[in-house]
């Protein structure tokens, strides 16, 4: 739990190594993230200077072995701890989510030359973001690609096109793009984000989760080289058949949330200087209503919190099911990503119910712009409105009735 946001560190906190889960410099970056997220939300001010914190903090490097330079978690702990950072600011914890998933996707691969190398850039506190959707593609999540294409030149390429939707990019050290290539496939390709021809455009309008850079990003002849481009039949790339970690960490982020709404619901029932005439308490601490509202958001942070570290623990699975064979990794990787998709549904619910309830413990003066207790709701709404409930619920019922396999591309 986020401490009291009173007093708590300042931008001098010294970070001798990359952060540990539980250590305490750890918990002094979320205790400063923390301290102006309402501020920041509420008045859209871009966390420039919390992203280079936690640059120096090397937080992006949590899952790299420590042998590796990182902080060695597993992937429990890693959950964790975005469910500390979405706590804390779910903006900010929502700019690193594609670090974080596109560093799982490395590790799990070859350890190559260039993997050595981005893992090393990583755990030097590079942060890495994305650029894969296209709105030209009518079919969102299917890995398509029509407009962001790589054409020979040299002994490299030039990339030019457009995506849409690039989360953290705008913070980003290093750019994570699904592109065409001449024969027609997708590759990926990795590189900086301050390259000539790049230009990362803030035009994101959503009412929440405001703060993300979840904006356009345009390539104009972008020099690319060889060694950045990852071919769907490169031996050092990842083709696990689900992506986990993405979906998985917004419900996390929302499991977070509710934690801060339950310290701010605490807040403001100790806070609140009077009730109504009709109220069976003169205090509100001493009001059985209101104690009766904060301990069901108590209720729904801890269901929360427990659902998400239960679907993670199947991600500490992997390693051991892929030293088994791809049939078994690819059945453990099935069952994990049906546990993460059961919990966004009920995780998804759980915060939006509970970022209600703090309004039946203020009352109608907690509505007032200054207080921006609706960011809950706001960023919990647009948070679950990512990979909608319902298709997901589907694809669990087909499962469930028909023995379906889950799709095997984005979203799960």
């Amino acid at each position: 739990m986020i401490k009291s946001l009173e007093k708590v560190a300042d931008t001098t906190i010294q970070f001798s190594a990359p952060v540990r889960t539980n250590s305490p410099e750890l918990q002094q970056l979320l205790d400063y993230i923390a301290l102006g997220a309402s501020d920041r939300d509420r008045d859209r001010i871009l966390p420039f200077d919390v992203v280079e914190l936690i640059r120096r903090s090397r937080l992006g490097a949590l899952r790299i072995p420590i042998a590796e330079g990182g902080g060695g978690s597993t992937a429990r702990e890693l959950f964790e701890v975005v469910i500390k950072l979405g706590d804390a600011d779910p903006n900010v914890a929502h700019i690193v989510r594609n670090h974080f998933s596109v560093t799982e996707r490395i590790l799990r691969s070859e350890r190559t030359e260039r993997n050595r190398r981005w893992l090393k850039a990583v755990a030097d506190g590079a942060i890495i973001g994305l650029a894969s959707t296209e709105l030209e593609v009518k079919r969102a999540g299917g890995g398509q690609v029509v407009n962001t294409k790589l054409t020979p030149d040299g002994n490299g390429y030039r990339l030019n096109g457009t995506k849409y939707y690039s989360t953290g990019s705008l913070y980003a050290d290093l750019i994570f793009v699904r592109v065409l290539v001449p024969d027609g496939t997708t590759a990926f390709i990795l590189i900086p984000t301050n390259r000539e021809g790049i230009e990362l455009i803030d035009d994101w309008d959503g009412f929440g989760q405001r703060l993300t850079g979840t904006g356009t990003t345009t390539f104009t002849n972008v020099r690319v080289e060889a060694s950045e481009v990852f071919f769907e039949t490169d031996t050092d790339k990842d083709n696990l058949p689900y992506n986990i970690i993405p979906q998985l960490f917004l419900t996390a982020i929302n499991a977070g949330i509710i934690r801060s709404v339950l310290r701010d619901a605490t807040t403001l029932v100790h806070k609140r200087p009077r009730t109504f005439y009709h109220a069976v308490s003169e205090q509100a601490a001493d009001d059985p209503i209101l104690q009766q509202t904060v301990g069901q958001i108590a209720a729904n942070a801890f269901a929360a919190e427990a659902i998400v570290l239960a679907a993670a623990d199947g991600l500490d699975l992997l390693p051991a099911a892929k030293a088994q064979g791809e049939e078994a990794e690819i059945a453990v990787a099935l069952e994990t990503s049906l546990s993460a998709a059961k919990a966004k549904l009920i995780v998804d619910d759980l915060a939006l119910r509970s970022a209600t309830l703090i309004f039946e413990v203020g009352g109608a003066s907690t509505t007032k712009k200054s207080s921006n207790f609706d960011r809950h709701w706001r960023n919990a709404r647009t948070l679950s409105s990512h990979n909608p409930n319902h298709f997901k619920a589907r694809a669990i019922g087909d499962y469930e009735i028909n023995g379906t396999p889950l799709p095997q591309r984005g979203f799960f």
